[in-house]
């Protein structure tokens, strides 16, 4: 393949380091590989962070369904949420915390409530009959 102008989405040789270990590699016995986990993971991240359709990613990145087919499957597998886990622990140690976080708050306004007062304004009182009749 020939050498293409970089995008802004494009991941940097130092990020890449740090994605290569977590992109599943090509399965074993498979199709031959036609594009490359980078430049799969850069068709990816144009279309994340263009918030374009699937179908206008550049004919000079992988064409859209194979794109869309990795992210899919990633996805499923549990590969994105492996690579959030991985580079949120990272951050949180290059900013001298914990990796694990210790606490989280919830107050009124992170945590959703009808506005009627919760279980209670859903619940039907009845009358009897013998009530309503005398009233």
């Amino acid at each position: 393949m020939s050498e293409r102008k970089g995008y802004p989405s494009d991941v940097t040789d130092e990020e890449w380091a740090i994605l290569e270990p977590l992109v599943p590699p090509p399965k074993f016995g498979g199709r031959p590989v036609a594009y490359g986990r980078r430049e799969i993971v850069n068709g990816i991240f144009y279309v994340l962070r263009s918030g374009c359709a699937w179908r206008m990613i550049p004919h000079d990145l992988p064409p859209w369904d194979t794109v869309y087919g990795y992210f899919n499957r990633w996805r499923k597998d549990g590969t994105w949420e492996q690579v959030h886990t991985v580079l949120y622990r990272q951050m949180r140690q290059a900013l001298g915390r914990d990796q694990h976080p210790s606490a989280a708050i919830a107050d009124s306004q992170s945590v959703r409530t009808t506005e009627k007062g919760g279980s209670r304004a859903s619940i039907f009182t009845r009358k009897s009959k013998d009530v309503n009749a005398t009233s």
